[in-house]
């Protein structure tokens, strides 16, 4: 039968009296791929040795070959020493043929009352915990940092932006901490994720749950599960795990993408706010003097892949009918290439971050002439001016300014009364980017005090999470 393997040395080949085609072989595997489920596939075939032995499918005996014949089965893997071909089809068939060519019939014994589809349903679950928490670490790392950062630069002004255009000046550090309870969030969707995700779908068989009376509860509580699945064609079928995880892993990226923007344009020689450290850009093949920001580049141009492969799982579940199809294979490429990108991109960023040089000096200098107008408004409005009325006035008052090539603040009180006769000796104390960022100390807003607690706030959510808190 040439170098196809013949159906029936398949491990399901029994129906079959011809051989699959090389290319068949090679197009049906998965086994390229899901090979990183190994361990999580291992300890579920733990659990379900130990609850087959409990009611009687194993001995006791055929049970501890069985796990010792799997701890063999992962220190081959660990070491790279167990052949993974397409023949083998997926990491779950490999698994179980190696186990049998160690241990005989307790081996082949492992899959009773157990479907493929159960079982990678509850190594995926296995592993998103995993990713899961390792994504939560990273979050709450990169938190430390724009803490860390903020504390750092609580006095440098900037510039802050609407529409691309100088809007009002505020504090770097409420900037950072911009970021930091977006992450929140984003932290927050995971840990949801997670929780939705904490269920035990092994014994739901193929769709109509197993004919064997496996204790669910107890192969639950053996693999740390918080509850059992309560429908075995809905345990089957669901995917909706690893969608929800690639959602808030398109939301963070997207937020980190926007920061990735900003911190870009405010590296360029135009701009010069900060500057990136070496060790995170990269140079030019051409130009000798370029320092590009391509860790930064890269986190952007990498949200655009997390996106695309929610979409492709989101195209690939849309019309399957219920329950199992082999599309569902396509699933894990998009899931394992999400969870890698978001890990080295959390990484890059917070080292690209908390390594930059913020220029204060540059910021201040770069505050354009009119940022100060909603001051002067609202110098008017608590004069008793109707703001509406103060917002005409002002915008007479900037174009004056314009006209004459001054700032706003540089205008005489004598132009200042022709507009308004409010106006008093006092308002040139009151117009300069410090005052105006402490005019807005409300809790959230970029005054020194309410940045203060904003951080202390921060710092606090942190403790409650690790202990400690490194600022």
């Amino acid at each position: 039968m040439s170098d196809s393997q013949s159906g029936s040395e398949k491990l399901w080949g029994g129906r079959f009296g011809k051989s699959t085609e090389k290319l068949m072989e090679q197009f049906n595997a998965s086994i390229g791929f899901d090979q990183r489920l190994y361990r999580v596939d291992i300890e579920g075939s733990r659990a379900q040795a130990k609850a087959l032995t409990r009611i009687d499918v194993l001995t006791q005996e055929e049970c501890d070959q069985v796990l010792a014949g799997l701890d063999q089965v992962e220190a081959e893997l660990d070491a790279g020493k167990l052949a993974l071909t397409d023949d083998l089809e997926d990491i779950h068939m490999a698994v179980e043929k190696r186990l049998t060519e160690l241990v005989g019939d307790a081996g082949a014994k492992i899959h009773t009352g157990r479907s493929r589809n159960d079982q990678v349903a509850l190594d995926e679950r296995l592993y998103l915990r995993q990713a899961v928490g390792e994504t939560i670490d990273r979050i709450d790392g990169l938190m430390q940092v724009l803490l860390q950062s903020a504390e750092k630069h609580v006095d440098v002004i900037l510039p802050g932006y609407t529409h691309v255009q100088q809007a009002q000046p505020i504090r770097f550090a409420h900037y950072a901490m911009a970021l930091f309870w977006m992450l929140d969030r984003d932290r927050g969707r995971f840990v949801d994720c997670g929780l939705r995700a904490d269920a035990m779908p092994l014994g739901s068989g193929a769709l109509a749950g197993s004919a064997y009376p496996v204790d669910r509860e107890f192969v639950r509580e053996t693999l740390g599960f918080a509850r059992v699945t309560d429908n075995s064609i809905d345990a089957v079928s669901d995917r909706d795990y690893f969608l929800e995880f690639m959602s808030a892993a398109s939301i963070l990226m997207g937020h980190l993408s926007r920061f990735c923007e900003d911190l870009i344009i405010w590296s360029s020689s135009e701009f010069g706010f900060v500057e990136l450290d070496d060790a995170f850009s990269t140079g030019s093949s051409m130009m000798p003097q370029k320092k590009n920001p391509d860790s930064l580049e890269l986190v952007r141009g990498k949200t655009g892949r997390v996106y695309g492969n929610l979409m492709s799982l989101l195209t690939v579940m849309k019309a399957i009918p219920l329950t199992y199809a082999k599309d569902m294979q396509e699933d894990k490429e998009p899931f394992f290439d999400t969870v890698d990108t978001i890990w080295i991109s959390l990484d890059v960023f917070a080292g690209a971050w908390q390594t930059m040089v913020v220029k204060g000096e540059r910021m201040v200098a770069a505050l354009d002439g009119m940022i100060l107008a909603t001051d002067l408004a609202d110098y008017l409005v608590r004069k008793g001016v109707p703001f509406r009325t103060s917002h005409r006035v002002v915008g007479e008052l900037v174009r004056t300014a314009l006209d004459r090539g001054v700032r706003l603040e540089a205008l005489d009180l004598e132009t200042l009364k022709a507009a308004s006769g409010v106006f008093d000796e006092d308002i040139h104390t009151l117009l300069s980017p410090e005052k105006s960022t402490t005019q807005r100390n409300l809790y959230g807003g970029t005054g020194q005090d309410s940045v203060l607690k904003q951080m202390d706030a921060g710092r606090h959510l942190l403790v409650g999470r690790s202990g400690k808190a490194d600022v």
